[in-house]
Order: C-alpha cells, then structure tokens, then sequence
C-alpha cells in the first residue's frame, strides 16, 4: 500500500456517488449521467475513510479496500492520450495492489473526431497505459469494467483495489473484450466481465457492464425487448461462471446492487416491469440512468456489484 494513505482518524462515512442534478449530502463523487429511477445514490461501501490525495487522485479506504476517483478534462481531439495520462496516474497509485473494479464516463462517447469513434479512441488510451504498465500480457490482469456516456465535459473513472489476488471470469458465449477483432477498434476494450475478489470475511464479485452481444456481435439492434432478454441472460452465464449460479447470489444471500443504463428514457418503464419479474428481488438496490452506450447499436447495459 502507498505510504501516504495514512488515514489514522480520519472519519468515515459511506462512499457515496450521485447522479445527474444537484449532489446530495455526504456526496464523494457526483457524475453527471440523468437518474431516473430506484435508488438515488450509489453506497456501495458504506464506510470509507478519506486519505491523501496521489498524483491527483482522490484516494479512500474501506476495510482492506483502496477506492479512488481520478478526473481529466474532456478534450476529444486529445481523447485517447488523456485517457492514457488518467489510466498511468491510476496504474501509478495502485502499484502493488490488484484492481478489482472500474467505471469509465466518458462524455460524447458514441460522437466520432476525425473519423473515430470517442469510445475507440477511449479504449485505445486504456490499453496502452496498461501495457506500458503491466507489460504485453497484460489482458490476464485486467479487472471488470464499465463504459458509458455522460453528460459535461470530464472524464471521470472510479475504481477499486485492493491486496488480495481476484480471480476475473468470462462469458463462455462472448468473445473476451479485450480479443475483439480489430472492426471494434484500433486497440481492444481493456476489461474482464466480472471479477471476484475477498475482503477480510467478505467476498465482491463485480460483474461488469453487459449488453446484449454474443460472440462480438451486437444482438437486435432496435429491438429493446430482445435486448433486454439478451442482457439478462448474459448477466445470469457470467454469474454462473463466476461462482454464484444463475440466479446472481440470491440464493447465497448477497447484497445486491445493480445500476441499468437505458439510452432512451422512454424504455424506463417496459425496462422496470421486465426486470421486477426475471432479476430484481425486493431487497435488491437498483438504479437506473440514462447513459449512452458504448456501441451505438446497444440501447441498455447492466452492471452488478455482488457482497457476500
């Protein structure tokens, strides 16, 4: 652990992300995608501790956790370089630890700047800080992910990390991200689709943000219903694969979290009803924004944050 997080007395209070609008109290960090509906803040780690900031980057404990928040102006012509600064500052911080968990906001994200697509020019920047940093074999180390679009003009990532080695998992029906072929883009998305990883007693399972591809190829462009179905299906292989069964931990008591990005607001509704009926449980916290995603084609993506 860097020895600047020295966070002896500091106090804690939950690592608390809000959404779209005015922050709330006790805000950490605000992003600005539009929340519409479920709960309005994300409390993932309901006890965090603010430590020194390193290389501009807003650090935070919880348990045996290193959470942090690093921003970079939002420039497309400069996108992917900028996105390469962030990703070395957040590779430099967590040196020594593993990284469990990412999410990206990228503004723009389906907008194209001299003929690419802002997403690729994303993602080109993230592969190459983790190859700089991790060396060619890079991919094997690369934890769950999650890109969408926002609103502003910041990119803003947010990650988790920590000492003890995960284990990252794959959808035996999707291609692995980061082996897409070059159609997808100069360089490859740099994630695995869910990563599983122990806390003192506790183990976090995160599954990254997931859509309905199969393969590497995009499922029903412009049919919701079927997105969703697809989506659904995928979230339930990755948990199986990943340990917890096809029911994503309900069976094994977990703290379900799960946040839905919807590229149309008017698809909230449809989306709620579906969803209370083949994943929500009443326990479960949801929230849905609207984002867009990281393939113009997809209109719905899913993420989970399992605690058991």
């Amino acid at each position: 652990m860097p020895a600047s997080l020295d966070i002896t007395a500091r106090p804690h209070a939950p690592f608390r992300i809000t959404f779209g609008g005015e922050p709330v109290a006790e805000t950490v960090i605000h992003i600005q995608s539009p929340w519409l509906a479920g709960a309005p803040t994300e409390d993932l780690f309901p006890l965090a501790a603010p430590a020194e900031h390193a290389q501009g980057i807003a650090l935070y404990r919880s348990g045996g956790l290193l959470l942090g928040h690093a921003q970079e102006p939002f420039l497309a012509t400069e996108l992917a370089a900028r996105t390469e600064s962030l990703y070395r500052r957040i590779l430099g911080v967590t040196r020594g630890l593993h990284l469990y968990r990412i999410w990206n906001y990228v503004p723009q994200i389906n907008a194209e700047t001299a003929g690419l697509e802002n997403y690729r020019a994303f993602c080109a920047g993230r592969s190459l800080a983790f190859e700089a940093a991790l060396g060619r074999q890079f991919q094997h180390q690369l934890p769950s992910a999650s890109a969408v679009g926002c609103a502003g003009n910041r990119l803003d990532v947010i990650f988790v990390a920590g000492e003890a080695a995960p284990s990252h998992f794959e959808n035996p029906e999707q291609v692995p991200a980061y082996l897409y072929p070059p159609e997808h883009g100069p360089r490859s998305p740099s994630f695995a689709r869910a990563t599983v990883a122990r806390d003192g007693a506790r183990t976090w399972t995160f599954i990254s943000g997931t859509s309905a591809i199969k393969g590497h190829q995009t499922m029903a462009p412009g049919a919701f219903p079927a997105q969703l179905d697809c989506t659904v299906a995928n979230l339930r292989l990755i948990s199986q694969t990943a340990g917890l069964g096809d029911d994503l931990g309900a069976a094994q008591g977990a703290r379900r979290h799960f946040k839905i990005y919807l590229r149309h607001p008017q698809d909230l509704d449809f989306a709620r009803a579906q969803l209370a009926c083949t994943l929500l449980r009443p326990s479960d916290v949801a929230t849905y924004l609207q984002a867009d995603i990281c393939r113009a084609a997809l209109d719905i993506e899913i993420e989970a944050t399992l605690a058991t």
